[in-house]
């Protein structure tokens, strides 16, 4: 039976056929037929054939990849913008959408992003995310960006007491450098991004942006 099995396999690597084609007739693991075939030399042409053979499979691939991607998307916003009356009636709600708008993430790579400086500001968005986003607290990422006048330990202490986020939680601190040899505004504390690395979220919110429109009759 093996043997049957190895004669086949060697017929048809020699006509050219790929590991994986062979694998689809032949009853046997990778490493066996590996080994059966670690002997058979390929001429130009079907090696040719083989190269062209993969980079048709890697392309197909890709391309439902990138379809599953725009309709996996499409569904999120759709399913977002059809629950933005429910969640209209909670007050919180339209007031952190607009504040995302405004200063929010708009990056391709539909990460969840909102940058301030004032602390009031990232206390309502981290209201927001919890309550209306529902992000759980150990998904939450902080990105600070201070000037060199500051010290950023105490800037991470003075941020996660804002947000609610333990410091671990914090990326590496973003320090600019100036010419300036003191502060010119004692109460400027950097400014502080809330990181939430949620592409289902981002389309989310992306659903939400639609419902408002549609809600004010206006068109996207």
């Amino acid at each position: 039976m093996k043997l049957n099995e190895k004669l086949k396999a060697i017929n048809f690597r020699r006509k050219g056929m790929s590991y994986n084609e062979i694998l689809e007739s032949v009853q046997v693991s990778k490493s066996t037929l590996s080994f059966w075939l670690r002997d058979i030399v390929l001429s130009d042409a079907e090696n040719k054939r083989l190269l062209v053979g993969r980079g048709l499979s890697r392309h197909c691939a890709a391309e439902n990849r990138k379809q599953k991607r725009r309709s996996d998307t499409a569904t999120a916003i759709e399913a977002g913008a059809q629950e933005f009356q429910n969640l209209l009636k909670n007050q919180l709600f339209p007031i952190g959408l607009c504040l995302y708008w405004a200063e929010g993430d708009k990056h391709k790579q539909e990460r969840v992003k909102f940058t301030n400086s004032d602390a009031k500001m990232i206390s309502l968005m981290m209201k927001w995310f919890r309550e209306i986003c529902g992000v759980p607290e150990e998904k939450f990422r902080v990105a600070l960006h201070v000037h060199n006048l500051h010290t950023a330990k105490n800037i991470k202490r003075y941020w996660s007491e804002i947000t609610g986020v333990p410091e671990r939680q914090f990326q590496k601190v973003y320090v600019k450098q100036t010419t300036l040899r003191h502060r010119r505004n004692v109460l400027y504390n950097g400014t502080c991004a809330i990181v939430v690395n949620n592409k289902a979220l981002f389309r989310r919110i992306s659903g939400w942006k639609l419902g408002l429109l549609a809600h004010f009759g206006i068109s996207p």
